[in-house]
């Protein structure tokens, strides 16, 4: 689902009416970027995981069969760009259906998600078929979802947010990077497509785990949802003179104040959806989690922000190098390495996986998390290798396989 030259989803402030007339199709299981390069496996080697070693089939999720309840698997495929609540509500109504053709009201399912697929099943089964609560009360689940999913296997999943993704905003990235055999230069996610999709603002770092550092590697605490932050600092094309004299040109001048306050709202949809995903539940959670991740990566967990003593500008680093402080200090490349970076699989941290930092009772007794975490498994693989990992997919499918047959 990739597209070239001038053609984007569209802007406005009303969120719900930014479509456009792509679709989501199948799940990419191999990606073949030109006929003389070799075929880069996505998500194959997991759905013949499912196949060959778990008994799995393939279900259709229109014509499920007499059997469908058993012993098969189906692919939500959805579109990334979109608002991740939407794409839950779309889950939940999918599997309502489907149980409605398989005469099995009873039925529960376990999901396995990568990345931001564990996102939108956590919310679907925190909230079932509903939107975002009002910002006028707190977000308190519901777990209606729980009547259709029993168990979530998280791959890479991060539910603390992700600091790549604030690098996205600003700066995009290459959609083969997470992967062992890169190819550069194809199929960039520009910051000017990431900046329309509310998905991405959606995967920054939730309140209590962003943070930036300061030219002294300080830790400080930064509001990434207020937009006025982003503008001091020049953050992400919108806030970029270039960018927007181009758009006042293309959308006519008055559009820039359409520009701005659907920054305003997509920075506040993903404050309340980080709200919602954080919420404590008063009760025990009906829907058990397995986290699957990777710990062995140089992951970006704060990036350093400092004012340029020569041109007064702020200057924001995504990746370390050296540089000189307005006090005369030299910090080195190692320096920002270490402070920069956590354990993690390249664009998810360990902690982040984990929810290591979230408030709330502590549901997992064993990683001491509040989310409902049965245990973690961790390999060392890059964020898009995760669901390739040999050993990792062996305790994926262990965790179904015998809670299937239980």
């Amino acid at each position: 689902m990739f597209r070239s030259g001038a053609d984007y989803l569209p802007i406005s402030p009303d969120l719900s009416a930014n479509r456009d007339d792509l679709v989501p199709g199948n799940i990419i299981e191999t990606v073949r970027f030109a006929k003389v390069l070799p075929e880069v496996y996505v998500y194959r080697d997991l759905l013949e995981a499912l196949r060959n070693y778990a008994g799995y089939r393939d279900g259709d999720w229109n014509n499920p069969g007499s059997d469908g309840d058993r012993d098969h698997f189906y692919v939500f495929s959805y579109d990334w760009r979109q608002d991740n609540v939407k794409n839950a509500r779309e889950l939940i109504r999918r599997i309502e259906r489907l149980k409605e053709r398989l005469n099995r009201p009873d039925l529960r399912f376990n999901i396995l998600a990568h990345s931001m697929g564990g996102l939108i099943a956590r919310y679907a089964a925190m909230y079932g078929n509903s939107d975002l609560p009002l910002a006028t009360a707190p977000p308190s689940p519901t777990w209606a979802g729980a009547a259709h999913i029993s168990k979530i296997v998280m791959i890479g999943v991060p539910n603390e947010g992700s600091a790549d993704a604030f690098a996205t905003l600003i700066t995009g990235y290459s959609i083969t990077e997470g992967l062992r055999r890169r190819v550069p230069l194809l199929n960039k996610l520009t910051a000017v497509d990431a900046i329309r999709s509310p998905a991405v603002y959606q995967l920054l770092p939730h309140a209590r785990s962003a943070k930036i550092l300061d030219e002294n590697l300080k830790v400080t605490a930064v509001n990434f949802y207020d937009p006025q932050v982003w503008k001091q600092y020049g953050w992400s094309p919108i806030n970029e003179p270039s960018f927007r004299e181009h758009y006042a040109r293309r959308n006519g001048e008055h559009a820039l104040e359409g520009l701005d306050k659907y920054f305003t709202a997509v920075l506040q949809r993903a404050k309340r959806f980080h709200e919602a995903l954080d919420a404590a539940s008063d009760t025990d959670p009906p829907v058990l989690l397995l986290a699957i991740g990777g710990d062995c990566e140089e992951t970006l967990d704060a990036p350093v922000v400092f004012r340029d003593t020569k041109t007064g500008h702020w200057v924001t680093l995504l990746r370390p190098r050296e540089y000189v402080t307005s006090t005369g200090r030299k910090i080195t490349k190692r320096q920002l390495t270490e402070t920069m970076y956590a354990p993690g699989d390249g664009r998810v941290t360990r902690h982040s996986l984990l929810g290591e930092d979230l408030s709330g009772k502590r549901n997992s007794s064993v990683l001491g998390s509040p989310l409902a975490l049965t245990y973690a498994v961790f390999g060392c693989d890059l964020h898009g290798q995760l669901q390739r990992n040999k050993s990792l997919q062996d305790n994926a499918l262990t965790a179904i396989v015998s809670e299937a047959m239980n």
